[in-house]
């Protein structure tokens, strides 16, 4: 109870200092600054029509940006208890698909699926952009992107060093093929560099490359389900590259590659809208950096995989629902905002009619004149299914948690072999999996989501 009423609490204090609604107008929040600039035009066009019929039925649009735990906040206070909350709300995979707790029915969004097909929308899009917000096979929003992600490398320092990427397939022939980079010329006994970024105290690499490997994270009861053997593979084979005497891989951040401007760690697995990132927070790496789909996990296999992303939903207790409705599709079907936000987030639209558009094929002298664009194109139709679960977020930490324990198990025994660590790996997998069953069946407030 005292639970209940704290949150109560704070969400009548985020409310209080909301900007007042006006009764004629959509609101509408979001979490990211950089779309809120893109989508500022088409707003302003929408309110100027909406003047122009100052007495028609079209009314006016208020954007309202903020952080995203305030929004969560929000979001859940008003579709749980009726505070109020905006007629359109757009934000990321991380937050969304809390909402979807609870019996479908009562999903705080307009389910948009039959819409989407009877207007024709559905079929325009990458059809896996839609996974992280389709909830027991109702859709509750649009999706801004569909994020491949690639390999992004140091080809200033490859290249000089003479070696030839273009015939690598697999993870084993690209560590095979970059090793000799890894030499100690400053006699520290340590490599100068390694040949892979992957931070262990984050859940994005390792996420990235379980969904690669085809590896499942919940069942059709969307209960946890990551204790199985494509995960353990995966688990084993990244522990084996971040210990014992041949590690290749090393954390780095962003810090990293500044203190250290030649090479720290030589490629980093780059969703696209991750690039953008980098061209703003590491401009002196423009020009020395290539992007490559990433190495497969067996020759044959997927050369990408997919991280993060973001939706725009209705109310679906919204006065203003059919309005909100083609304010979304204005906003998410617009070739001038594909285009705005392509060149300011690197994000590649989910619509397929778009990707011949010239602006996607343009050099970007960032990653040494590549068309970074029609690299990750190539590459979005290949991305890997995944959830919508509420609890994701919940169980890439648990998995997280069975990498340390698996690396610390590695370093204590000095086994450093994947084939040697992966019934290990399977067996923390297995207790992670079973304690964060316990939590969901056990919780009344994460109970399973329900027919």
């Amino acid at each position: 109870m005292l639970v209940i009423l704290a949150i109560a609490g704070v969400t009548s204090v985020l409310v209080a200092w909301l900007p007042k609604r006006e009764a004629a107008g959509i609101v509408f929040w979001l979490t990211s600054g950089r779309h809120e600039v893109a989508y500022q035009p088409v707003v302003a066009q929408w309110n100027e029509a909406s003047r122009a019929r100052r007495f028609g039925s079209q009314p006016s649009l208020a954007m309202t940006r903020m952080a995203n735990r305030s929004f969560e906040q929000l979001m859940l206070s008003g579709f749980l208890s009726g505070t109020p909350v905006a007629d359109l709300l757009e934000s990321s995979d991380d937050t969304i698909p809390r909402a979807f707790l609870g019996p479908v029915e009562q999903v705080g969004f307009v389910d948009l699926t039959q819409r989407l097909r009877e207007e024709g929308i559905y079929e325009r899009f990458e059809l896996r952009a839609f996974d992280p917000f389709t909830s027991r096979g109702h859709i509750f929003g649009l999706p801004r992107g569909v994020h491949p992600v690639l390999l992004a490398y140091r080809a200033d320092i490859v290249e000089a060093a003479g070696i030839d990427l273009s015939q690598v397939e697999t993870w084993e022939d690209y560590f095979r093929a970059m090793r000799p980079l890894m030499a100690d010329n400053d006699g520290d006994g340590q490599p100068d560099r390694y040949l892979l970024s992957f931070n262990e105290v984050a859940t994005n690499e390792l996420t990235i490359l379980m969904l690669q490997n085809g590896g499942v994270f919940f069942d059709d009861e969307e209960l946890p389900d990551f204790a199985n053997e494509k995960n353990a593979h995966v688990l084993a084979t990244v522990v084996s590259w971040m210990t014992g005497p041949d590690r290749v891989a090393q954390t780095t951040t962003p810090n990293s590659h500044l203190r250290n401007p030649d090479g720290f760690a030589l490629a980093v697995p780059m969703p696209d809208w991750l690039l953008s990132v980098w061209k703003m927070e590491l401009p002196m790496l423009t020009g020395k950096l290539k992007l490559m789909p990433l190495p497969a996990w067996e020759r044959g296999g997927r050369r990408t995989s997919t991280r993060g992303g973001s939706m725009i939903g209705i109310n679906r207790r919204s006065p203003h629902a059919e309005a909100a409705w083609e304010i979304a599709k204005t906003l998410y079907t617009s070739r001038e905002v594909a285009e705005q936000l392509y060149r300011e987030t690197s994000i590649i639209s989910p619509l397929k009619e778009f990707w011949g558009e010239a602006f996607y094929a343009e050099p970007d002298p960032y990653v040494s004149g590549q068309a970074a664009g029609l690299l990750y194109i190539e590459q979005a139709p290949h991305v890997p299914k995944r959830t919508s679960s509420p609890y994701a977020a919940t169980a890439e930490t648990y998995m997280i948690g069975a990498f340390l324990d698996l690396r610390e198990y590695a370093e204590q025994h000095a086994v450093y072999d994947a084939e040697a660590l992966k019934p290990v790996a399977l067996r923390l997998l297995e207790e992670a999996q079973h304690s964060l069953r316990h939590l969901i069946l056990r919780n009344t407030f994460l109970s399973p989501p329900t027919k």
